[in-house]
This record gives C-alpha cells, structure tokens and sequence, in this order.
C-alpha cells in the first residue's frame, strides 16, 4: 500500500469558484437534440417535445450553464431558421457534420427547456459565414426588451420577457481549418473585435468569449491566442480553451495522468493573456472559458468527412469505462486547481455524444460512468479552492514523465463549516493511505468517504445495466486531533466530506 499526506488550511485560498465551471454543452450534433433532449412522442415528452426523464438526470448535475447550438454546427448556423411556427422552419444540411437539420429546436424552444433544468445559455453567434450584423441583431432579438423589429419578433413568437442571455461566444474553433469559414488569427480577432463592439452597444451587460486555439496541440498555439487577444483585448472577457483525451494503446498510466496536460495548457494560455495584458497595457484581466473538455476517443470516429448526410444520426457515442470516469473527476480537479482564472467550465457534450447521459430513442435514459464525479463534484465543490500542500509518491509515465500517484483539491463552504477533498489514486493496482491534516479547522468533526472504483477498470453502465458503475460509500474516516486517514482504492475517484 502506498503512503502519501497532504495538508489543508484555510489560509491558502486560490479563489472562488464559479458555480458556472460545471456547465454543459448541447450542440445540434448526432443525437444530442434529437432524441437526446427532444423526442416529441416519448412517454415522458411534454408539450414541447422534450423529453423528462432526460431534464431530471440534467438536474441531478446542477449545470448552471449550457453552451448552444456549437461547436463546429455553429459556424455555418443561420439562427433565424429555428424560430417563428415550426411548420414554417426550413430544412437545411449541416457542413459542420454532414446533417439533416429540421430546425425544429431553436433559440426560443432551447430557452424553454434551459429554463426547466434551471440552466443559463451560453449562446455562441457564426463568425463563420456570417458576421457583425446577424450577432448583434442575435442580441436584440434575444436580449431587448421591445419596440424594435427583433425584439418585437421575439415577442411575437412567444416571449414576452427578454432573456437575458448574458455569455456569448464570437464563433468557434476559427484556428481550425475544418472549420466552415477558417481565418487567420488576424481576421479572426478583427471581426471578433468588432462583432462583439456591436453587440454590446445593443447590451452592455454581456460577456463575450473570444475563441482560443481548438487544441493545445494546434500548430498555432499560442501565436494564434497572441495575435487575436492583441486585436480585441478590450471587447471581450474570457478566452475559450477546448481539449479531448483518450487512452491510446494500453497506455492507461499517462491517460490516467491527462489532467497534468490540462494544468500545462490552462497555465500557458494564462500567461499568453497575461503578457497581451502587460504589452497593451490593459487594466483588467481575462478569464478562461474551458467550453469544451471531456473524454473522447477520437480515434474510433471515421471523421466527420466520411459520413453520408442524415437526419440525427448516432455519432460519436462512446461508452465509457471506470478508467474514464476517474480521468474526467481528474480534469475536474485541474480546473478547480485553477478557480481563480477558470470561471466558466462546459463538459462536452451533455446527452448521447461523448456524454454522461446516454438515451434510447423511444426507450429509456441512463448515466454513463462519467456521469458521478461530474455530479457529485458540481454538488459539493461550491465555494473556496484552498490550496493543498501534498506529498505522494510518483511513477513514470509515457506522455508526462514523472508524475504524482496522488492528486488532489479541496473546496471549503462559504461558511466554513464544510470541506468536501476531491482525490484520484492514479495506481491501477495498489492502494493509498492518506494522512490528511485539517488541524486549522477544529470545527470539522465527521467525515463520508464516496469512491468510484470498480475490480474491472474496464466496466461501464449501459441501458441494461445502468448502475454497474456508481460511487460507493467506504468507512467514514475518523478524526483524531485534527487528522484523519483515508484509503483510496486503486484506480479511484474519491470525495471526502468533513462537516460540523
């Protein structure tokens, strides 16, 4: 069994976390509308088609947020097609994947169904094909009031009230040239620059992203994040990171320690911003909008070049093991770790694509394995990341060197009388004793131990057995001056609570 230790005091703050880091992502992409969240005619459908098992699974996360309508579906999206009598919608294909797309969920139906799992939008605009002058009519239409052309269309179709969407993102992943309408960093931040003045004279109360490099691996890293912060610094916000991970052969020690890339890349972005910050003399400082992050084996995908044109098909459904499960509860860490510049987190995507909620068309819904951390870790880590001083043994691995087989973060309550110790053992076959030290809060005086492990590092939840995978309850650690000592199984995603 491995030893290893770590310290907690309430002294050592990063910063506060934005309940928005757990947010989702919904994109019209494979079956994450259609008989994903919506299925008119489902036994649990209501009047609008969606479907209620699936909005009480949502709940049982908290999101507090939901990037829509992309992703790459965005970038060649007209978003007047989905609204007005949805007999009159046109049909179109999608570029982006190669779909029928009816048009029959749109901005005023998505509002609706946000409304029901007590989400915000995060609403992304086409710097695409389009540009300036169908984001900022985007804003008026959803954000105005009434009295002009827009926001009185909203009105008639439905809306009285404004929605106040209040983040939007300039495009998506425009360093990509898969991307419909791919630009240089140069014309990218101009147009970003410039969509993003418009539309915040129509509201002046928004949050806008600016798209950063669609992958750490980019080519263009880096330069392209330096180059378009150069030209709209001042118009926007957050920056947008994206980034995927999957085991690659029998390889499961470095994907165990991917969250070690995640910290690399939020840390180079930061200081990429920071030195556009210093160079232009800027006064305020940006934040990151992580908005697409997940578990992905994208080497099981034919691309989406190779797929005939269809209505809704099944795309880019993985099933995932409890080896994922523990990697996503570590990406989970990473951004928590980075609560002070991390505001806005979206897990990618929220139903059937690369999802912790799988659907049966007609059938029932479930939680994928990935599902657990992503829940239990939106419910208890709300409040204050403290910053842990650990110690732990380490091993050597493939993609990442050296690497520690402990990591770990803790979250105090706004009102101090509870901390919730997220933790992974990243060895696939021995255990961990872990001397937590909390003497500086005497007040902690009973602890819950959940762990999500499994003998088969392999096993996942489907729609015959859907609770294959779920967190157990260990012995509740006991405290004894001020220190307690946990046993992480092997190959493990761990939530400690200590309260009053």
């Amino acid at each position: 069994m491995h030893s290893a230790s770590l310290i907690v005091d309430p002294a050592f703050r990063i910063g506060a976390v934005d309940p928005r880091l757990y947010g989702s992502f919904v994109e019209h992409l494979g079956r994450c509308v259609y008989t994903g969240i919506y299925e008119p005619g489902h036994p649990t459908a209501d009047a609008d088609g969606f479907r209620q098992d699936v909005v009480e699974l949502v709940r049982g996360i908290d999101v507090p947020i939901v990037r829509y309508p992309g992703g790459n579906f965005v970038s060649a999206y007209n978003w007047e097609d989905g609204i007005g009598p949805a007999a009159d919608r046109p049909t179109r294909i999608d570029l982006a994947w190669r779909s029928i797309e009816a048009n029959q969920v749109g901005v005023d139906e998505f509002q609706r169904w946000a409304g029901q799992v007590g989400a915000e939008t995060m609403m992304a605009v086409n710097l695409g094909t389009r540009g300036i002058d169908e984001a900022r009519a985007f804003v008026e239409y959803c954000n105005h009031p009434s009295g002009t052309a827009w926001s009185d269309r909203r009105r008639a179709n439905g809306a009285t009230d404004p929605y106040g969407i209040k983040v939007w993102c300039l495009g998506n992943e425009m360093d990509g040239p898969w991307q419909i309408g791919h630009k240089t960093a140069f014309d990218y931040g101009r147009l970003a620059a410039e969509a993003g003045k418009a539309m915040r004279l129509v509201d002046p109360g928004i949050e806008l992203v600016i798209s950063g490099s669609s992958g750490s691996k980019m080519p263009t890293f880096g330069t392209w994040e330096r180059i378009a912060l150069t030209e709209a610094y001042d118009t926007v916000d957050h920056i947008s990171m994206h980034s995927y991970y999957q085991q690659h052969g029998d390889d499961r020690d470095s994907f165990l320690a991917s969250a070690v890339d995640t910290d690399q890349f939020i840390e180079a972005v930061v200081a990429t911003a920071d030195h556009v910050r210093a160079v232009g003399r800027h006064s305020k400082r940006l934040t990151i909008a992580y908005d697409e992050w997940n578990v992905w084996y994208q080497s099981r995908f034919a691309g989406e070049e190779n797929l005939p044109i269809s209505e809704a098909p099944a795309l880019i459904e993985d099933v995932y093991s409890v080896t994922d499960a523990v990697v996503v509860g570590n990406l989970l860490i990473s951004l928590l770790r980075h609560a002070d510049r991390v505001k806005i987190g979206c897990q990618a995507q929220l139903v059937n694509v690369i999802a912790p909620i799988m659907t049966a068309k007609g059938g029932p819904a479930w939680r994928q394995t990935i599902y657990h951390p992503y829940a239990l870790t939106s419910r208890y880590g709300r409040g204050t990341v403290l910053r842990l001083e650990t110690q732990s043994p380490s091993h050597e691995t493939a993609a990442h060197g050296e690497v520690p087989l402990l990591d770990a973060v803790a979250v105090l309550q706004d009102d101090d009388q509870g901390l919730a110790l997220f933790a992974v053992n990243r060895d696939q076959h021995e255990q961990m004793a872990v001397d937590v030290d909390v003497r500086s809060l005497p007040h902690l005086t009973t602890g819950e131990h959940l762990a999500l492990a499994d003998d088969d590092p392999e096993a996942v939840n489907d729609r015959d057995n859907p609770d294959r995978v779920t967190p157990r309850r260990l012995a509740d650690p006991k405290l004894d001056g001020g220190r307690l000592q946990v046993v992480l199984p092997p190959l493990s995603w761990n939530l400690i609570r200590l309260t009053s």
